[in-house]
C-alpha cells in the first residue's frame, strides 16, 4: 500500500486519532504505531502509522545482514521496537495515541496526517506546517543532492 495525501486532524480528549476512509480496510487487520527516525537534528518529531506487514519489512531493511550483538545494532532495535505499538482501529475507525508518544512527538489536539509512501507520519500541525514550508523551498535541492545513478 502506497499512502499518499495530508488530512488535517483534531485528537478527541482520549488522544484518538480517526483514521481516513481510503486507509481502513489497509489498516483493518491491525497497525503498528511508532515514532518516525528524524531526518535531521532538530527536525520536528512525528509518528508512523504503518501495516503490519510494511513495519516488519522496513525493520527487516533497516538492520538488515548487521551483527546483532553490535551495540549500535542493539540500539537500533531497542528505538525500533520499545516505541512502537501494534493496535487495532476501533469499531470508529480510530486508534489512540499513548501518552510517551504524544509527548514524543510534541501533539496535543491539532494534527495533520501526512502520507509518506510506505506509512503515514502523524505531526503537530503548526510544526508540520513549518517544516513542510522549508521542505519545499528546499525540494530541487534535496532532488540533485540524491544519487540517481543506480
Amino acid at each position: 500500500m502506497i499512502f499518499r495525501g495530508t488530512f488535517e486532524h483534531t485528537l478527541d480528549a482520549k488522544h484518538r486519532l480517526t483514521v481516513p476512509a481510503k486507509y481502513r480496510a489497509a489498516l483493518r487487520r491491525g497497525l503498528v504505531l511508532s515514532i518516525a527516525p528524524e531526518t535531521t537534528p532538530g527536525s520536528p518529531r512525528a509518528l508512523a502509522i504503518w501495516t503490519l506487514a510494511d513495519h516488519e519489512a522496513y525493520a527487516a531493511a533497516a538492520l538488515g545482514k548487521l551483527n546483532p550483538l553490535g551495540p549500535d545494532i542493539r540500539e537500533l532495535k531497542r528505538l525500533l521496537f520499545n516505541s512502537s505499538f501494534e493496535m487495532e482501529l476501533d469499531s470508529a475507525h480510530r486508534l489512540m495515541i499513548p501518552g510517551g508518544l504524544m509527548q514524543y512527538a510534541g501533539l496535543d489536539k491539532d494534527v495533520t496526517l501526512t502520507g509518506s509512501g510506505e506509512c503515514l507520519e502523524i505531526w503537530d500541525r503548526e510544526a508540520y506546517a513549518t517544516y513542510n514550508q522549508g521542505l519545499l523551498a528546499r525540494y530541487s535541492e534535496i532532488a540533485a543532492s540524491i544519487d540517481h545513478t543506480d
